[in-house]
């Protein structure tokens, strides 16, 4: 009986403390990445990549044949 109990409470401990080294993972990775910031406005001599009005503008059906046929 007392063989069982010691089995038990080393299996939770071993559970415990996995799951605290995944939770203080997790917030360690959260802090590493909370300043990151992949997308701030560009600054200086930046292009433009997508112009909703520009002059040629297309169907949905031109644009949808243009990648299948070229693939772009």
């Amino acid at each position: 009986m007392l063989r069982t109990i010691w089995n038990g409470l080393k299996i939770f401990i071993v559970f415990a403390g996995c799951t605290a080294m995944f939770y203080y993972g997790i917030l360690f990775v959260i802090d590493e990445y909370q300043g990151d910031e992949r997308f701030e406005e560009p600054e200086g001599n930046a292009i433009k990549v997508f112009d909703r009005e520009s002059e040629d503008d297309f169907s949905f059906r031109e644009r949808l044949w243009y990648l299948w046929t070229r693939g772009e």
